[in-house]
């Protein structure tokens, strides 16, 4: 048995999210979760310290000084 209270999300995904039922059954468990705001932390891993970081690894122009990627 599933720990999922399915009728709570269903009312959630219909009312709050305005989903068809069609929309609501074809989505994933973790896609029906970046929907209600989980996991919102995941989707800000690149932030702009990280981005500086592979800004200064990898420079824009690198590929064209070295021949590009395939040559």
């Amino acid at each position: 048995m599933s720990d999922l209270d399915w009728p709570a999300l269903m009312q959630v995904g219909l009312r709050v999210l305005g989903l068809r039922p069609a929309e609501f059954w074809a989505l994933t468990p973790a896609e029906l979760r970046l929907m209600l705001g989980e996991g919102a932390q995941a989707a800000s891993v690149l932030n702009r310290a990280r981005l500086d970081e592979l800004l200064a690894a990898y420079p824009d122009g690198a590929a064209e000084q070295t021949g590009g990627e395939n040559g």
